[in-house]
Order: structure tokens, then C-alpha cells, then sequence
């Protein structure tokens, strides 16, 4: 019987892992989908909201049978859904528009890689707020990434001109920070609300904000877009927006928030072998070496904190 048991855990920690980590390489698909959609007159914010438009369907189904299944009988107060609203805004809304319009300049494989930066940004924040000063392996590890990104942008600009490279990547650090913002700031909802509400709501706050930014700044004409656009759209809601959203959680409650969280750090590197496969983008020495660094600052920071919490 102990031993039944002993398999049975390690089977549902296989199967865990396995989600978590395709989770993670469906996740970084979302670039390929942007920049073979780029291949098409179609411009980010457009992109944008047809991908948020298709998924928020989802959103309001999981927010719904996420409220039905809550226990707690604390009802949101005002200054609840103000926090929720503000996350959603500038959290995941102005992350996603940063990250799309960062898409348009820099390659898909260095678009994962500085987005990958965001536990480094958590880092600097929680210090800042703290008013703690950085630690030494903290200070070796953020130096690690940011050597490593001088390399990747030194990959981009060798393909393409260095300021259309240095503002991609500006709009992608942006996103990053702005999302490293809003996990700094969504602790206390998250346990009030628990994980599946809060990330229903934040989204469907997040793609009303991206399709109310579509229809004040663009015309209904803007949306005869072709064919192929729809399908990558469809395919980037389905396959990198709800489907890593159904396995992220399926596999967190099976190994745990710390060990997907290191399992997710497959994402730069999947993303450039998706880009090499499916876009033609060449993986030279300054990109594996940049994104080997930027895996060993960001581990450096993340594996302690998970070790300890496990």
C-alpha cells in the first residue's frame, strides 16, 4: 500500500511537470504567432484585441465557475475591485501592449528572454519598498541577466538597425517591468480571492481594456484583415493564452507554485528554437550565450527563495 502510494505521487508529479512545462513552451509560442502574423498589414494594437476578444469568453467562464466554487463569504468591497481594476490596467493590459508593439522591432527570441527579466524587476521593487538594500547574490545575479541582454541586443542589431533594436527592446522591458509590477502588487488579492478568480478577473478587465483602446483608435475597416490573420489569432488564444492558463494550474496544484516556477524557465529557450523552426531566425554565439547568462541570473535569484519555500 505505502508503495502504491509512493507511485501514484510520483505520477501525479510527472504529470504535473509535464503540464507546467508544456504550459510554459505554449506560452512562449505566443511570440511565433505574433510575428507570423506581422507578416500581414495588420498593426499591434489590432492584434492585440482580436487575441484578448477571442479569450475573454474563457475568462467569463472561469470566472464564473471560480465564484461558484469560492467558500470565503468575504464579499469584494470597493476598494477590492479598485485594486483589481488597477492590476488588470496596468498590469496585464499595458504588459500585453507593451510586449506586442516590443514584437515588431526585436526578434521572438530575444522578446522571451528580456521578458524573462521580470523576477529580477520583482526583485529591485520588493527592495525598494522594503527600503532594504540588495543582497550580494542578488546584485551577481541581476548583473548576470544584463550582461546577458547586452548580448542578445548586440544578436538583434546585427540583423536590423540599432535604434528600431533598442526600442523594441525598451518596449519589451517595459512590459516586463510592468508585469513584475503587477505580481509585486497582486499578493494580497490573490489571497483574498484565490488564484483562479483573480486571474479571470484581472484578464477580463485586461481584454476590455484592449478592445476598448481598438475601437477609439481604429474603424470597424480595420478588422477586414486577412484570413491567415484570424487563424494565427485564433491559435494564439487558444494555444498561448487559455491553454497554459488550464495546464499552469492543473500543474501547480500537482508539484507546487516553487517547482513550476523553475520548470517555466524553459521559455527563452523554447522560444528560439520555435523561431528558428517556424520564422528562419538565426541562433548565433551572442544570442545562446546572452540567454545562457540571463537563465543563470534569473535561476540565481529564483532557486534560493524556492528552496526555501518547499
Amino acid at each position: 500500500m505505502h508503495n502504491n502510494t509512493i507511485t501514484s505521487k510520483n505520477n501525479q508529479a510527472l504529470i504535473g511537470a509535464s503540464f507546467v512545462l508544456i504550459s510554459a513552451i505554449a506560452f512562449s509560442a505566443k511570440a511565433i504567432f505574433i510575428k507570423l502574423a506581422y507578416q500581414y498589414p495588420v498593426d499591434a494594437v489590432t492584434l492585440l484585441a482580436l487575441r484578448m476578444l477571442l479569450a475573454t469568453p474563457f475568462f467569463i467562464v472561469m470566472a464564473v465557475i471560480a465564484t461558484k466554487n469560492n467558500t470565503s463569504s468575504s464579499r469584494l468591497s470597493m476598494n477590492d475591485w479598485g485594486s483589481l481594476f488597477v492590476l488588470g490596467l496596468g498590469g496585464m493590459y499595458l504588459s500585453s501592449l507593451f510586449d506586442f508593439i516590443g514584437l515588431s522591432y526585436v526578434s521572438a527570441g530575444t522578446e522571451r528572454t528580456i521578458l524573462f527579466l521580470y523576477p529580477t524587476f520583482v526583485v529591485i521593487i520588493t527592495a525598494l519598498l522594503a527600503k532594504k538594500p540588495i543582497g550580494k547574490r542578488e546584485i551577481l545575479a541581476l548583473a548576470l541577466s544584463y550582461a546577458g541582454i547586452i548580448l542578445i541586443a548586440m544578436h538583434d542589431i546585427s540583423f536590423s538597425s540599432t535604434s528600431a533594436t533598442l526600442l523594441g527592446a525598451g518596449f519589451i522591458l517595459l512590459s516586463a517591468l510592468t508585469y513584475a509590477c503587477y505580481l509585486v502588487g497582486s499578493s494580497n488579492m490573490l489571497h483574498k480571492i484565490g488564484t483562479q478568480r483573480f486571474t479571470a478577473y484581472t484578464m477580463i478587465i485586461a481584454c476590455t481594456a484592449c478592445v476598448t483602446h481598438f475601437a477609439l483608435t481604429h474603424s470597424v475597416a480595420s478588422l477586414k484583415l486577412p484570413m491567415g490573420v484570424y487563424q494565427l489569432g485564433l491559435g494564439m488564444a487558444i494555444v498561448s493564452t487559455i491553454l497554459p492558463v488550464i495546464l499552469l494550474n492543473a500543474g501547480i496544484r500537482r508539484v507546487g507554485s516553487s517547482k513550476a516556477s523553475l520548470i517555466g524557465s524553459i521559455g527563452p529557450v523554447s522560444t528560439i528554437l520555435l523561431a528558428a523552426i517556424f520564422l528562419g531566425e538565426p541562433v548565433t554565439f551572442n544570442q545562446i550565450i546572452g540567454t545562457a547568462l540571463v537563465l543563470a541570473g534569473v535561476l540565481s535569484i529564483t532557486l534560493p527563495t524556492e528552496q526555501q519555500e518547499s
